[in-house]
């Protein structure tokens, strides 16, 4: 385990709830990419399978914890598009 990679994913997955929320009350997509947040999926994906095949340890946990978080995010993105579509 890599204590390094773990302050990464705690840092970065620490962003996500904030994200999370602030769209999810404004109900709008305005300074959100759908293909940023897709590109993140697949990185913690890739981060994923990395740990699967190779060092598979605690810190896979993280990478799904964080995939989560911005899939989260993602279906709240579609969710606003079509909220703003339906007003």
């Amino acid at each position: 385990m890599s204590i390094f990679e773990a302050i990464m994913l705690l840092c970065f997955g620490a962003a996500w709830p904030f994200s999370i929320i602030k769209s999810y009350k404004s109900r709008s997509v305005a300074g959100k990419s759908p293909y940023f947040l897709i590109v993140v999926i697949i990185g913690y994906i890739s981060g994923i399978i990395n740990k699967l095949l190779y060092s598979n340890d605690i810190i896979m946990y993280l990478y799904i914890l964080n995939l989560l978080m911005v899939a989260t995010d993602l279906a709240i993105y579609y969710r606003n598009v079509k909220l703003a579509k339906n007003s």
